[in-house]
């Protein structure tokens, strides 16, 4: 049996591979990620909400993220956003959706999960968030989301701090 962590990584590399363009992969199987690209979803923010507002807060996270994905639904990506203080964040991340009702043709209701690093948090507010020793912190966040044609939508939860809605739309 393979170990998670070799597993994981096994993931990641695959997935970054799809940036290159498509790999032959054995057919049928989803692990590991088949490193081929099914589209790219470009996404911003549009509304914030801190559960605990602090005076310090922003709600203005100027968000954009590129996702590549490929058939499996696995995917890979990178937000640049301003982060609850104001400050230049990056978050690199791999994760999957998890489609649960889809009501139309056109029209996929799914949750995602995502997993990475995020970095940004530094100074005074570098023990915001937790792990974050050298200003790296591990993160995941859940969401629950709609896809209809083209356009999507995720309601992003980031831990106990708030969320976050975002649009985007598939290419």
């Amino acid at each position: 049996m393979q170990s998670p962590w070799k597993a994981a990584t096994g993931g990641v590399m695959a997935l970054a591979l799809a940036a290159a363009g498509p790999v032959a992969a054995e057919e049928g199987s989803s692990w590991p990620p088949k490193p081929e690209l099914s589209h790219v979803l470009v996404q911003t923010s549009l509304y914030t909400h801190h559960h605990s507002p602090d005076p310090e807060h922003t709600n203005q996270q100027d968000l954009v993220s590129v996702e590549l994905h490929n058939p499996q639904r696995w995917l890979t990506g990178a937000a640049w956003f301003k982060n609850s203080f104001d400050q230049d964040s990056l978050y690199l991340y791999v994760g999957r959706e998890f489609p649960f009702w889809k009501p139309a043709e056109s029209v996929t209701f799914r949750a995602k999960l995502t997993a990475g690093a995020l970095h940004g948090y530094r100074g005074e507010y570098r023990d915001k968030i937790p792990f974050n020793r050298y200003e790296i912190a591990p993160a995941a966040l859940p969401s629950v989301g709609v896809q209809w044609g083209r356009v999507e939508s995720d309601l992003i939860l980031f831990g106990t701090a708030g969320l976050l809605v975002t649009a985007g739309v598939r290419f």
